[in-house]
C-alpha cells in the first residue's frame, strides 16, 4: 500500500518524462515516440548556459556548505562553549524560512549593503545560507559519537590540532562530508526562488523553465523538466549506491 502511494505521488514526474518523448502532450496512446523536443532543447543556447550555471551553483554551494558544516559541527561537539546551543539554532533557522524570503533578504543585503550585483557568486552564497542547515545535520549525525580522545592522542605524539583533524578526524567523517556535499548540490542545482533573486539576468535551468511558463508551455519545456529530474535522480542514485557500499553515511555510525 505504501509503495502504491509513493508511485502515485511520483506519477507527475513520470508523466513529464513520458510526454517529453511524445509528439502530443495529452497522454498520447498509442505512443508516438520522438526526440524532436530534446533536439529543440539542445538547439537553444540558453539551455547550455543554464546547465553550466546550475552546475556551477550546485558545485559551489555543495563545496562551501559541506566545508562550513564540518567546521561548525566540530566546533559545536568538540568545544563545549556556552554559545553552542545558540549556534545550532542559528544554523538550523533557515530550514523554517521560506525560500522567497531568503532570496529577497539575500538580494537586499548583497546589493544594498555590500553593493554586489547579481552574479553566480552571490547566488552560491545565498544558496549556502539555506543548504548549510542540511549539511550541518548530515555531518552532525555522523560525528555525534566520534571519540575526540583520538585527536588528543595524536596531539600527544606531536601533531598540531590542524594535522590531527586532517589525518585523524577527517578520514573518519569524510563519508558524511561527501554526503552533505551531494545533498546541498541537489538543493542548489534545483532551486528557483533563491537563485532567481540573486542572479540578475543570468539563466539557470530552473529559471529557464519558469520563464518559459510565462509565454505558454512549449514542447521543449517537457524535455527540460525531464533533464532536470534525470539529473537530480541520477545524483540520488549515486548517493544511494555509495551508501549501500558504505562509502557515504548520512546517519550516525552503527554500533
Amino acid at each position: 500500500m505504501l509503495l502504491l502511494l509513493y508511485a502515485f505521488l511520483h506519477l507527475p514526474i513520470l508523466y513529464i518524462v513520458y510526454v517529453s518523448f511524445q509528439t502530443e502532450p495529452v497522454f498520447p496512446f498509442p505512443p508516438d515516440f520522438t526526440l524532436e523536443h530534446y533536439q529543440g532543447l539542445l538547439a537553444q543556447r540558453d539551455f547550455h548556459t543554464g546547465l553550466l550555471n546550475s552546475l556551477t551553483i550546485g558545485l559551489g554551494t555543495g563545496t562551501l556548505s559541506a566545508t562550513l558544516a564540518t567546521l561548525a559541527a566540530v566546533g559545536v561537539l568538540k568545544y563545549r562553549s556556552p554559545g553552542r546551543k545558540l549556534t545550532t539554532v542559528l544554523l538550523l533557522a533557515p530550514l523554517f524560512v521560506a525560500h522567497v524570503l531568503i532570496g529577497i533578504s539575500s538580494l537586499l543585503f548583497y546589493r544594498s549593503v555590500l553593493g554586489l550585483p547579481g552574479t553566480l557568486s552571490t547566488a552560491i552564497l545565498a544558496n549556502t545560507t539555506y543548504g548549510l542547515a542540511f549539511a550541518f545535520l548530515v555531518v552532525l549525525a555522523q560525528i555525534a559519537r566520534y571519540d575526540w580522545r583520538m585527536d588528543d592522542a595524536a596531539m600527544v605524539f606531536g601533531a598540531s590540532p590542524l594535522r590531527a583533524f586532517r589525518e585523524v578526524t577527517l578520514p573518519i567523517i569524510w563519508p558524511a562530508v561527501f554526503g552533505a556535499f551531494l545533498v546541498t548540490f541537489i538543493l542548489a542545482f534545483n532551486n528557483l526562488e533563491i537563485s532567481f533573486y540573486n542572479l540578475g539576468a543570468i539563466p539557470t535551468l530552473p529559471t529557464i523553465a519558469w520563464g518559459s511558463l510565462r509565454h505558454g508551455i512549449k514542447p521543449e519545456l517537457y524535455a527540460l523538466a525531464a533533464v532536470v529530474n534525470a539529473a537530480v535522480f541520477g545524483v540520488l542514485f549515486v548517493l544511494y549506491a555509495l551508501m549501500k557500499l558504505g562509502v557515504v553515511r548520512l546517519g550516525p555510525p552503527e554500533e
